[in-house]
């Protein structure tokens, strides 16, 4: 049987293929107001939602709870768009400022993260089928709800995003073994980590591998899918590989260039992926 998302608006999304992971990276709210989904995007860094505003129509933007969030429509759908700022509580706050205002259906996240998984090129993709906390006890944090150490992605949701990926010519990293050797875009469904540190050099890389098992490291996407979680909200966490976690941030934030480039690559996709959620109405 074909597992199906059922959202109270009466749209169902079905999980498009057996590859189905999470992805956090964007936040999707539904409206039920007037039967129209409406769709939340999270980024942590202006760069990663701007091409998302672009993309709107209708615009209209305000200020709450210390965000700047954009309003418009896209292919039939509303969607609210904000930028969080880097780390987990400026990521954990803006989620729940939009759960909270906006009643959401699911969050979605996307942007850019450090590469840990030798296999994953720059500019391939993760879906976050699991996401963890680095340097913090998870143990305590599962005490509160929702009783969780780690935490997922949707699988209808990251159904939608693997389908999109394969569409845009990425190819499943985990279903073809020589796909690293083969030099193509790929994806992932697998492990983000997430912490409070730009994790940089081998000391750090190592680290975060040990404890996380991650194919990825990043700064937000564990609290989104914590606080979609408590709420019981359904959640896409999704991230570019923008480096090897090899360089320091001021080296990293003067590739102007490429980091724009890594966040169109996520913000794009997100965008299709939205789309397609929109077409399954």
């Amino acid at each position: 049987m074909i597992p199906e998302l059922y959202w109270p608006n009466g749209l169902v999304l079905t999980r498009l293929s057996r590859n189905a992971g999470t992805i956090p990276w964007i936040a999707i709210c539904t409206d039920l107001g007037d039967g129209m989904a409406t769709i939340a995007i999270i980024g942590a860094l202006e760069k990663e939602v701007a091409q998302i505003k672009e993309e709107l129509s209708g615009v209209h933007e305000s200020q709450e709870a210390g965000l700047t969030v954009v309003n418009g429509g896209l292919s039939g759908l509303t969607v609210v768009a904000t930028t969080a700022g880097m780390g987990t509580v400026n990521a954990a706050a803006a989620t729940q400022h939009l759960i909270s205002k906006y009643a959401p259906q699911a969050v979605v996240f996307s942007g850019i993260a450090g590469g840990l998984n030798p296999k994953l090129h720059i500019n391939d993709v993760v879906i976050g089928k699991c996401l963890r906390y680095l340097d913090t006890d998870t143990a305590l944090i599962a005490e509160s709800a929702p009783g969780l150490e780690e935490f997922v992605s949707t699988p209808a949701l990251a159904d939608v995003a693997a389908a999109v990926l394969a569409e845009h010519g990425f190819v499943d990293a985990s279903a073809d073994e020589n796909s690293a050797e083969k030099d193509p875009k790929q994806f992932l469904c697998g492990t983000i980590a997430t912490g409070d540190r730009f994790v940089t050099g081998d000391a750090m890389r190592n680290a975060a591998i040990e404890a996380t098992h991650a194919d990825c490291v990043e700064m937000e996407g564990a609290a989104i899918a914590h606080i979609a979680a408590k709420n019981g909200v359904d959640c896409l966490v999704l991230r570019a590989i923008s480096d090897n976690c090899d360089e320091a941030y001021d080296a990293f934030c003067e590739r102007e260039f490429d980091l724009d480039e890594y966040a169109r690559t996520a913000s794009g996709i997100t965008l299709d992926i939205v789309r397609s959620i929109a077409a399954a109405q």
